[in-house]
């Protein structure tokens, strides 16, 4: 699907911030930035998984999706996303991990981004906690852009993780399929599997 908006700028010509969409920053201690640049309706569980692998010692940026429907339409692929409250932020950090929602009914986690090393880590680290996770197949989704949001912290390398429709549905309990209020058990042991990696990274030290 093409993007119906090429970057922020066009994007907020017509949408309206707090009516259509809503962009959540809050800063921590660690030089880890935890990005979801397709949160709420446009990726949905996205932003709860980076605010809670975020917790309190990591960066958490989120832009929300929050049009009643057709939040599809504010998806800004990840070469081009440029909010700059967002790319402010992570000039800040010294890596980034960008959490994103990729389509499939497969309960699959897929890796992108340079950071090789930090990408074969977390791919271990959820292997062994019995998930499905491997390098991202799709030469659509290689993360790879220098200008691709996971990759514009200090480092200039960082690592994107897609999770599909089918895994992220195992996440949280809710009535409503589409709800991400209630995080299941499988939703907890992702969360912890990432955050335990990221606790023994180098970058993970106070400023």
């Amino acid at each position: 699907m093409i993007d119906r908006y090429a970057n922020f700028a066009a994007l907020s010509e017509r949408e309206l911030e707090g009516r259509d969409y809503r962009i959540h920053l809050r800063l921590g201690w660690s030089t880890i930035a935890i990005v979801a640049p397709h949160g709420g309706g446009i990726e949905r569980g996205t932003m709860e998984i980076a605010d809670a692998i975020a917790g309190r010692e990591h960066m958490f940026y989120c832009f929300e999706g929050t049009k009643t429907k057709r939040n599809h339409e504010l998806h800004i692929t990840s070469d081009n996303f440029d909010e700059p409250r967002c790319l402010a932020a992570i000039s800040q950090a010294e890596e980034v991990i960008a959490i994103h929602g990729a389509k499939g009914n497969d309960l699959t986690v897929y890796a992108g981004g340079l950071d090789i090393e930090l990408k074969k880590e977390i791919l271990e680290a959820l292997t062994r906690e019995g998930f499905a996770a491997a390098n991202d197949p799709s030469p659509r989704r290689q993360g790879r852009g220098l200008s691709n949001i996971c990759n514009r912290g200090g480092s200039g390398m960082g690592v994107q993780l897609e999770l599909t429709k089918g895994l992220r549905r195992t996440m949280f309990a809710d009535p409503n399929p589409g709800g991400c209020t209630s995080p299941t058990a499988v939703f907890d042991s992702f969360v912890s599997a990432v955050r335990m990696v990221l606790l023994n990274e180098k970058v993970a030290k106070p400023y």
